[in-house]
């Protein structure tokens, strides 16, 4: 099978990055020390190729109406042009197909990011709706190897990425310095092109995700490589990620889990009259809950699929396990029973051995501070 390339494929193999097969795409899992990569992120600036991921246009007079009864979270919330909303995508058993990023523009454009192995069945499930609701929409993907108007995206995390950006792209710093997290703009006069400049990330640490013309994404990387930023890549975004308690598709849910047992509750709308895909499986209501957890013996590694043993007797698993940078502790996601709680100690079946592990509050780290221990 040939895999699928970023246009940045070669800038990471000229950069020396181990590359492996990501759900069919070529990509690093870092560049040397992994470890270095995750501390530049949460010490001072990093940044991942995500060009993998695709954008995705909807255009058409119909298009919010549309969204409302496509996704778990309510784009009524997204009212002034440029505010994003992470949501579910579901299917009618109330699975996750996706989770997603939608960015409203105007009221005849929404953008979304999806993420890169459920590209194409997101793609599918959105223009088979937009056929059965007859809504009329032009539904665009825009990623970076399909088309000639492909947008790349480039994250740029940690403490100092916000600046090392402005005065590497000086164009987009007076639309995009006032910005909260979760809102964007398109910065369309700049030395690289029309720039869209999200507030968002998934590392715990502040930043941006950076849509760039897919002809012009090189020039942009290496530009931010030669300002300072450390190219990083999937295992540091792993850690990062899983420091942050955010989850990942594939691992911690997928179109057989609820988001409601996936820790996602606070991203579906459940108050409004309003219909959506998949509503009406979540009303039989929450039957796992999502935790942290802290390895407090050594012998192991948390992993995913390792079984976690509460107190009462009940069972659950591991989602995503790894070592922490950041805690030098060993911490995982879990999905647990109900009657688990916060501070209590339950036991991971690891190989032949039971190992004690406290379940915390996520995330473990958030913008460079450890909340959990």
């Amino acid at each position: 099978m040939t895999l699928k390339a970023t246009p940045l494929n070669s800038v990471h193999r000229a950069l020396g990055a181990k590359m492996v097969d990501f759900g069919g795409w070529d990509m690093p899992v870092n560049y040397g020390s992994q470890i270095e990569e995750h501390n530049a992120v949460r010490g001072n600036a990093g940044m991942f190729d995500v060009s993998h991921m695709c954008v995705v246009d909807l255009k058409g007079a119909n298009v919010r109406a549309f969204l409302r009864a496509l996704l778990a979270n309510n784009v009524d919330k997204l009212q002034a042009p440029g505010k994003a909303l992470y949501s579910c995508m579901l299917n009618p058993q109330g699975g996750v197909i996706d989770d997603l990023i939608v960015y409203f523009f105007d009221e005849t454009w929404f953008r979304l990011v999806v993420n890169a192995g459920t590209a194409e069945k997101d793609i599918a499930w959105i223009r088979e709706r937009n056929d059965t609701t007859q809504s009329g929409l032009e539904i665009t993907p825009r990623r970076a190897d399909l088309s000639d108007d492909g947008i790349a995206l480039v994250a740029v995390q940690g403490p100092n990425a916000r600046a090392i950006f402005w005065d590497t792209v000086p164009a987009t710093r007076a639309a995009s310095e006032g910005l909260k997290p979760f809102n964007a703009v398109v910065v369309k006069d700049t030395p690289f092109g029309e720039l869209m400049v999200a507030r968002t990330g998934y590392t715990g640490e502040d930043g941006f995700e950076i849509g760039v013309p897919a002809t012009q994404v090189e020039a942009l990387w290496n530009a931010l490589v030669a300002a300072g930023v450390k190219p990083a890549g999937l295992g540091a975004r792993d850690t990062l990620r899983l420091e942050a308690g955010m989850n990942l598709y594939g691992q911690d849910m997928d179109d057989t889990v609820s988001p409601l047992d996936a820790g996602l509750a606070w991203t579906v709308d459940l108050v409004s009259e309003r219909d959506f895909v998949g509503k009406a499986a979540l009303q039989r209501g929450q039957e796992q809950q999502f935790v942290g957890l802290i390895l407090r013996e050594k012998g192991g590694i948390l992993r995913a699929h390792q079984k976690v043993v509460a107190a009462s007797g009940g069972a659950g698993e591991i989602t995503s396990g790894t070592f922490s940078p950041t805690m030098q502790q060993a911490i995982a996601l879990a999905r647990v029973p109900l009657d688990v709680a916060v501070g209590d100690t339950v036991h991971v079946e690891i190989r032949d051995k039971k190992l004690a592990a406290t379940v915390v509050k996520l995330p473990f780290v958030r913008n460079g501070k450890i909340l959990a221990s």
